[in-house]
């Protein structure tokens, strides 16, 4: 997920910048260190597909809204808006998250997965990458442990993840305590009780509104979304 790359690009320009200022910052400033122009080019180009780098997008919005506050969360803050954009990595979530503690993940049985997901439209030269490349994606979120032979680890969230999280269950239409049962808020765990004390204290930090009381749950996001955004959120919430 170039997380590292990422890091970098948005350390060098504004919380509010337009896309043209990423262009610039990566091809012309080089902020990413890149040999040559087309490796510039092409990191753009990637990080564009993967963040979306576009102030037009609330959920990378979102993302530099979150990004500054908190250095440890935003591994699982890439993640997230990862996979809300590229499907081959989103459809390796339930296999990596299906894994208990400490289970060994071999590279084979990522690449069986891939196949099996894409109804072995791959070659096996690009199972072999896409396989390194979604271990190496997992691998930064935190969910994977090792260089070599990776293993199933815990993540550790931040009230900063778990703010992203909800904002994408809000985005699929969920309210209340629904948002707290989608697929996103699996990237955590942690119980009902976890989630609810992370969604408190990044309340309390401002990232969001989370309210409880005799165990109705209003969770809110001021800030986020454009009135017309906001309307569209709305009514996909009475469709599903």
């Amino acid at each position: 997920m170039m997380l590292d790359d990422l890091r970098l690009l948005l350390a060098h320009t504004a919380a509010d910048a337009e896309r043209a200022d990423y262009v610039s910052a990566v091809v012309d400033a080089n902020v990413l260190g890149k040999a040559t122009r087309k490796a510039r080019e092409l990191a753009l180009r990637h990080l564009a597909t993967l963040y979306a780098l576009d102030t037009a997008n609330p959920i990378f919005r979102a993302l530099r809204r979150l990004w500054a506050l908190n250095e440890a969360a935003q591994p699982l803050l890439a993640l997230t808006v990862a996979l809300a954009r590229d499907p081959l990595l989103r459809g390796s979530q339930p296999f990596i998250l299906s894994l208990a503690p400490r289970a060994a993940v071999p590279r084979d049985v990522v690449e069986a997965h891939l196949s099996a997901a894409a109804s072995d439209r791959f070659s096996p030269a690009s199972l072999k990458s896409f396989a390194q490349n979604v271990a190496g994606t997992w691998t930064a979120s935190g969910h994977l442990h090792g260089r070599v032979r990776k293993t199933r680890a815990v993540v550790q969230a931040q009230p900063e993840s778990i703010t992203l999280l909800l904002f994408l269950s809000y985005l699929e239409g969920r309210t209340g305590q629904r948002l707290f049962s989608s697929d996103w808020m699996n990237l955590v765990g942690g119980s009902p009780d976890e989630l609810e004390a992370l969604a408190n204290s990044a309340s309390h930090r401002g990232q969001l509104v989370f309210m409880n009381a005799g165990g109705v749950k209003e969770v809110r996001f001021p800030g986020y979304l454009t009135p017309e955004e906001e309307r569209i959120c709305q009514e996909v919430s009475h469709v599903i």
